[in-house]
């Protein structure tokens, strides 16, 4: 049997709730059974260097960057986790079709 998909949209600043609520949902989730996709657009793209997100990457979260939100909040593409993809909103679109469940976090 095939494991369910989740996919997960922060889109908020590093200061906001959300951003905790992503760290401690997208484990569980994990723990579950499920495979979880993560993108991070607009002001969340500032959370793609964060440790406890990097930390998800460990734990077996696929996550990806909108490349333009980064240029307009000024994240350095350069300076993120090659093993995060920088990509557009097709990716989100992808993501939002291909996950049994998704949830977004604006």
């Amino acid at each position: 049997m095939a494991a369910l998909r989740l996919g997960l949209l922060l889109s908020t600043p590093p200061s906001h709730p959300s951003v905790e609520t992503v760290v401690q949902l997208a484990p569980a989730a994990l723990r579950r059974g499920f495979e979880v996709y993560l993108y991070l657009m607009d002001k969340g793209v500032k959370t793609a260097g964060d440790q406890r997100y990097l930390g998800l990457i460990d734990a077996g979260v696929k996550m990806s960057v909108c490349a333009y939100g980064c240029q307009r909040h000024g994240v350095l593409t350069t300076t993120v986790d090659s093993r995060v993809s920088l990509s557009g909103l097709v990716v989100l679109s992808g993501i939002i079709d291909g996950c049994d469940r998704f949830l977004a976090f604006t």
